[in-house]
């Protein structure tokens, strides 16, 4: 027979705590959570009969019973194709990760693809299994961040859907960056400056033509339609619209590219078209990822924060799941031109 509070038969319990100290499982769990109503002698027999048993808190228990869960939600609206080809979402994860590691908090990565896994994840999130959420990449009709808001659930985007975005968010200065970016074009003497938009879904891809539009009227160039080509943020759709470019304005001697690699894709598609870059046409892209420093020649593009936009996401989040503040977060970090040998 097995005497109570011994080590065989499994991991130990509150209950053999107890009776190893003495005490009532009530005392116990005043001690293990740093409660002070608890004399030193008591605490004292109680930590002794918790490493005499080799006794570990289950914190799952612990903080269900304080009402966390002490893990955060990192939602990524997007197929896994472009979680991993793009750079973008990995410097966020970076800083998310970085600004979380010196806390309790578990990360739970969530890819929602499609509308069966947008309704999973809302019932999960409704029952609120997790303390707080992270919205990367923005679309303006997501129904995510109008249910995170009315179950209370704090959260912070990665951008926003809107000017008048109501939800915390941490944004660059997209508007501004793209304008860098046409300026020093226009600066170069360049004439036929078009641009590759990212999806226009996107208030991000929204600002960054917004910036474009505002530079060449800086600089007094004319705007036309036949310029501006829809991408999508990939490689493909960069490719893509840089040949639809070429076809209805073959005098186009500059593209301003609202992501990396975009112009990725554009490069190559002004290679097979026998154009040379940048001596035919200046080619300016979005992000400063490492893709940037690998093209050839090395791609001129405009820097955003990313790690730090990953990191000040984490840190306004938690604020928010300590106390909500009552003036809703937003975060703008500034954008630089880094040039480069493409323009």
């Amino acid at each position: 027979m097995r005497a109570v509070g011994g080590r065989r038969g499994g991991r130990p319990t509150l209950e053999q705590v107890a009776h190893r100290a003495g005490v009532g499982r009530g005392t116990v769990s005043r001690v293990i959570n740093g409660s002070p109503r608890v004399s030193e002698r008591t605490r004292s027999a109680v930590l002794r009969a918790v490493t005499e048993l080799g006794y570990v808190p289950n914190r799952a228990a612990r903080a269900l019973a304080a009402g966390s869960t002490d893990a955060i939600a990192l939602v990524v609206p997007e197929p896994e194709t472009r979680l991993f080809a793009e750079p973008y979402f990995s410097g966020v994860l970076r800083g998310v990760s970085a600004e979380l590691a010196d806390t309790d908090m578990q990360l739970l990565l969530t890819l929602v693809r499609d509308q069966r896994e947008r309704d999973r994840f809302a019932q999960f999130v409704s029952a609120h299994r997790v303390d707080g959420v992270l919205l990367v990449s923005v679309h303006h009709d997501d129904p995510l961040p109008d249910l995170l808001e009315s179950i209370e659930m704090p959260a912070v985007l990665n951008g926003r859907r809107s000017r008048g975005e109501s939800v915390p968010y941490v944004d660059s200065d997209n508007s501004g960056g793209a304008a860098l970016a046409v300026a020093h074009l226009a600066g170069q003497g360049r004439r036929a400056i078009a641009t590759i938009t990212g999806p226009l879904d996107m208030y991000v891809a929204q600002c960054r033509l917004e910036g474009y539009r505002d530079a060449l009227n800086a600089a007094g160039h004319a705007h036309s339609d036949a310029l501006v080509a829809h991408g999508d943020f990939t490689e493909r759709g960069g490719h893509r619209a840089m040949r639809e470019l070429l076809e209805r304005a073959p005098e186009v001697d500059a593209v301003f590219c609202a992501s990396d690699l975009m112009a990725v894709g554009a490069r190559i598609a002004l290679r097979e078209a026998g154009r040379t870059v940048p001596g035919d046409v200046a080619l300016i892209g979005f992000d400063d990822s490492s893709i940037a420093r690998q093209m050839d020649p090395p791609l001129t593009t405009v820097r955003q924060p990313i790690e730090e936009m990953g990191r000040t996401m984490a840190r306004v989040l938690l604020d928010e799941i300590k106390e909500r503040s009552a003036d809703r977060p937003h975060v703008v970090l500034p954008t630089e031109l880094v040039r480069r040998g493409s323009a």
